[in-house]
């Protein structure tokens, strides 16, 4: 940050803004907390800016860590190490590159540890490490969310191996709060490499990344000094990050707080007391009105159907969207996230197609890629840790197939989601809200109560494909659909639905509104009811469920 004084007598100071050369008055700049009115910048802010930014105000009260050791190597380059310490120390007014403290946020106790760059480049040596560990273990033994705000160059060079070290010694720490389901978040600012990148700062719940903020093991100058590649436009940055499934949302550091506080109020359970509503759904076969299966597949289809997110947007109080599956890529096909449903937290899943031609290119159809069911499995997998319930909207013809897929794993993904779903020690409720297809569709549909929509359907195959294969005609679609049963009557028949969820008359797509009401409901008196079962009968009733397809009934008891 380059500070130009002018007239000094009126106590006036300009700046230069990093990101975009503009020239900023300071005291708005501060104003903003550090970002630029132009150019919409993030510039760094201190440990203890950091802290009053998230927390409540006046709620803030440090963590002591253990004494470490000051100079484990005796390192001397041009200066011995205690001395840069001793200066950075004189500087920054900090004992070292880190702030932890205690506090609530939104009125939710959590622990939160702030890294601070001006501190020999907020490096993790044997202090940091001990600070992030004792962390962690509050955040652990007073079940507080963790919150690591990351500012870092990498491990700290002057502890050598030691630094090192506490790469793995705070990813065991983060470890026992992964067991102990204690929320973890990180949020990770301008820049944040090396041995912070790779271990706690990447391995919590959630990542959420400050615009521009770059993020990566190897930076960019040693990547170019080592296999002497050209480096793409936007490399490591938060948006590059974004798009390659890395991190979970950007968030602007106006609504940061804000969104913090919806995350951590997802570890707090509701009280509200819950009445039965029986006739939500429809249990029996003879209660729904009749109609041929190809008409119901037409239905299914329709464009004005509401999607996944129509329904997020309606039927629950609040969403928030988790994005990539942090390895490669974000299927936009795939919808995941947390959510509250009658103040109850649940984590949300679904597939999403759109309303319009560009919506469904854009969706890929609702054709979700390996990517999507891998970030599918992360929620999943993060529902379990929390204790919440799991809810599935299933609306896609099938998983994308495709080149590309197969590379990736296309069977594989959706074989590791059925396995997850079918062990998920948490109540699991899917809904079938408009096409059902084969595998692609069941890889989220392994639940504790199955729902179909009136007009949806569920199938091995589209009729489409069966007419194109059995019959040799596409011709033959509507006795395909209707010998393939894939209607919601059929399949209640068949026992693949526990109940059917009503639509308005006409369909969904005539009123999207009270479909979304309807569908809340039926989902409503699933998850309650489930919510008082325990954990060993969820898993057994799940079990059974699924052992029970395909045999004939005199011999289930013997084969069980």
């Amino acid at each position: 940050m380059t500070i130009l004084e002018t007239g000094t007598a009126a106590g006036t100071s300009w700046m230069v803004c990093p990101g975009c050369g503009s020239m900023i008055y300071v005291k708005r700049y501060e104003r903003g907390d550090r970002v630029c009115p132009e150019c919409d910048n993030h510039g760094m802010l201190t440990a203890a800016q950091r802290i009053d930014l998230l927390l409540d105000q006046e709620s803030a009260t440090p963590i002591e860590y253990a004494e470490t050791v000051a100079d484990p190597l005796q390192f001397n380059d041009s200066r011995p190490y205690p001395e840069r310490l001793d200066d950075a120390r004189r500087r920054t007014g900090m004992t070292d590159a880190i702030n932890c403290v205690r506090g609530t946020l939104g009125g939710v106790p959590v622990v939160v540890a702030a890294m601070d760059f001006r501190f020999l480049g907020g490096s993790l040596g044997s202090a940091v490490g001990e600070a992030v560990t004792a962390s962690a273990e509050v955040a652990l033994a007073e079940r507080r969310p963790l919150i690591l705000v990351t500012a870092s160059g990498g491990a700290r060079m002057q502890e050598g191996i030691v630094a090192l070290m506490q790469m793995a010694k705070t990813s065991r720490a983060l470890r026992r709060l992964d067991e102990a389901g204690v929320l973890t978040v990180s949020v990770i600012t301008d820049p944040t490499y090396g041995g912070v990148a790779a271990s706690y700062a990447t391995s919590t719940d959630v990542i959420v990344a400050e615009p521009g903020a770059r993020l990566g093991f190897a930076g960019p100058r040693v990547i170019r000094q080592t296999i002497g590649q050209t480096l793409p436009a936007g490399f490591q940055t938060a948006e590059f990050l974004l798009e390659h499934g890395i991190v979970d949302m950007i968030c602007h550091r106006s609504g940061l707080r804000d969104r913090l506080i919806r995350l951590v109020g997802m570890t707090v359970r509701s009280a509200r007391p819950y009445t039965n509503d029986a006739e939500a759904v429809i249990t029996d076969p003879a209660g729904l009105p009749t109609a041929d299966a190809w008409d119901r597949v037409r239905a299914a289809r329709r464009l004005g159907r509401p999607t996944t997110l129509d329904h997020l947007a309606g039927a629950f109080e609040e969403f928030v969207e988790l994005h990539g599956d942090r390895m490669s890529a974000d299927c936009p096909a795939m919808i995941a996230g947390l959510a509250r449903l009658d103040g109850v937290p649940v984590a949300v899943v679904g597939t999403q197609k759109g309303h319009t031609a560009a919506e469904l290119a854009q969706r890929n159809y609702g054709m979700p890629t390996p990517s999507g069911y891998r970030k599918a499995a992360r929620v999943f997998r993060l529902a379990a840790k929390l204790g919440l319930p799991v809810v599935t909207l299933v609306d896609t013809a099938g998983a994308y197939p495709g080149i590309e897929a197969e590379k990736q794993g296309q069977a594989v993904a959706i074989a590791e989601s059925l396995k997850l779903l079918a062990g998920l020690p948490v109540p699991v409720v899917a809904v079938i809200t408009g096409e059902g297809g084969s595998g692609g569709a069941l890889a989220l549909a392994v639940a504790d109560r199955v729902l179909v929509c009136e007009n949806a359907v569920y199938s091995v195959i589209t009729a489409e494909g069966c007419a194109s294969i059995l019959w040799q005609d596409a011709a033959a679609a509507p006795r395909a659909a209707r010998a393939l049963r894939v209607d919601s009557a059929a399949l209640l028949e068949l026992g693949i639905a526990d109940a059917v969820v009503p639509e308005p008359e006409g369909g969904a797509d005539t009123h999207p509104a009270a479909a979304t009401a309807l569908l809340r409901r039926a989902v409503r008196q699933a998850v309650h009811e489930l919510r008082a079962w325990s954990t060993s009968d969820l898993l057994a009733h799940r079990h059974a469920r699924f052992r029970a397809f395909g045999v004939a009934r005199n011999d289930l008891q013997e084969n069980r």
